[in-house]
């Protein structure tokens, strides 16, 4: 019997062994349904080639039990270009150039499709593969260093499980009425103009530019677990066009922008491997995703089964300039050591799975790779370090009233140095 993971190799496999017979049979896509069951779909053109009846048998006895039987294994449409025109496809193998899959997932978000990177204003997500590593703080740090800079700086909290960047950021006094939650529910039912007006507060911590702070929920969050579980819906309009829950996120974002003329808008992203997640990262168009990283097994295995996905899928070309490594709570004592063993874990992790082979002797300039001690190479970690005042906060709004940019600097310095240095590139300064 076959396991999910053995679908794709088996099916490659197959149709390797068959390889042109199906040149023949033009675009086949890979069907694979909510519970890991493949069919294949292709145009109806060729509807009782000989090859068919063969291949469906093999791939059903190959299979099982995440294939239909064979008289349903293949499904035929009039026009294969326009079935799969809004559909996310991958490759099944770099071998096999007319194979594509379809995922159907039970979720949306599938890390597959990497969003064009949005004009201006730049979005930057913070990232982590798992929390309590500092990375909402550092978002707020990074807001109000903005903010001290002259930016005026939205912040969007879209860890919208594990909320709080507004707590960080404003006082009970400040928070506005609304939140991302609270439009996400009244946009699917053609309310969001209700809420919109209502779900940004302006900071008071900034003295010369400005932190605009739209929150997961309102001041009063209440039927949030209610809300939160129907933010995921698509809208469907009265014309039956449906629309994604990633493409409404997308549609207020830039609504927000433009509204409000944010220089920079920074995003704090749930962590781990999650539909929120997979948005931020790939579907809201962010120049910049730094990717928050304690050197521990856990971090390195999720990254890892991330990037590989991306690998697989063939989408890293289109992701991996942006993607910036940010080294949290790099602790006071050891600190050289352990920054040394961060280098070299996370440069195993990009030059296995992001960084283009070089072969020996290969000199050409066009291949994406960078040499371990490079430190203007994306593996090259920005320090975040560990800071006591700063690990046992409980709000970020009181602690910047009193901080002073020296303490900053010495936390955060490399990581704000890295920021304001991208938005510098990207404004052409």
């Amino acid at each position: 019997m076959t396991t999910f993971d053995e679908i794709r190799p088996k099916l490659a496999e197959i149709f390797e062994r068959h390889r042109e017979s199906i040149r023949e049979l033009g675009l086949i896509v890979v069907n694979r349904d909510l519970n890991g069951r493949i069919c294949l779909v292709m145009s109806e053109a060729h509807k009782g080639e000989k090859i068919l009846e063969r291949l469906a048998g093999e791939i059903h006895d190959g299979l099982q039990p995440h294939a239909f039987p064979p008289e349903r294994l293949v499904l035929f449409e009039e026009d294969i270009g326009r079935f799969i025109e809004k559909e996310r496809t991958y490759p099944l193998s770099d071998d096999i150039e007319n194979v594509l899959i379809v995922d159907r997932l039970a979720l949306e978000g599938d890390w597959g499709k990497i969003e064009t990177v949005a004009t201006k204003p730049p979005r930057i997500v913070f990232y982590s593969m798992k929390g309590g590593v500092g990375r909402s703080t550092a978002l707020a740090v990074t807001a109000w260093s903005l903010a001290e800079r002259g930016y005026r700086v939205m912040t969007l909290d879209l860890d919208l499980e594990s909320p709080g960047l507004s707590t960080s950021l404003l006082p009970a006094d400040r928070r506005p009425t609304f939140g991302v939650t609270d439009w996400l529910v009244e946009d699917l039912v053609d309310n969001g103009h209700e809420v919109f007006g209502a779900m940004v507060a302006a900071s008071n911590l900034s003295r010369n530019g400005e932190i605009l702070v739209v929150p997961a929920h309102g001041a009063d969050p209440g039927e949030y677990v209610s809300k939160l579980g129907r933010i995921w819906m698509p809208k469907v309009t009265k014309e039956g066009r449906r629309e994604p829950w990633f493409r409404r996120l997308d549609r207020l974002s830039k609504a927000l922008e433009e509204k409000w003329k944010p220089d920079v808008v920074l995003i704090d992203s749930r962590a781990g491997i999650d539909e929120v997640a997979s948005t931020c990262l790939t579907d809201l168009g962010a120049s910049l995703v730094l990717l928050f990283a304690v050197d521990s097994d856990q971090t390195w295995s999720g990254y890892r089964i991330l990037f590989r996905h991306w690998r697989r899928v063939g989408v890293v070309p289109e992701l991996r300039e942006r993607l910036q490594l940010v080294g949290a709570m790099i602790p006071e004592t050891g600190t050289l050591d352990y920054l040394q063993g961060l280098r070299e874990r996370a440069w195993d992790l990009f030059s296995e799975e992001l960084y283009d082979e070089i072969p020996p002797g290969n000199l050409e300039e066009d291949l994406w790779s960078y040499d371990l001690a490079d430190e203007t190479a994306p593996h090259w970690p920005w320090r975040v370090n560990w800071h006591r005042g700063f690990a046992a906060l409980r709000s970020m709004h009181g602690r910047l009233h009193e901080i002073d940019v020296a303490m900053v600097t010495a936390v955060f310095g490399d990581l704000l140095e890295g920021v304001v240095s991208t938005i510098g590139e990207e404004d052409g300064l």
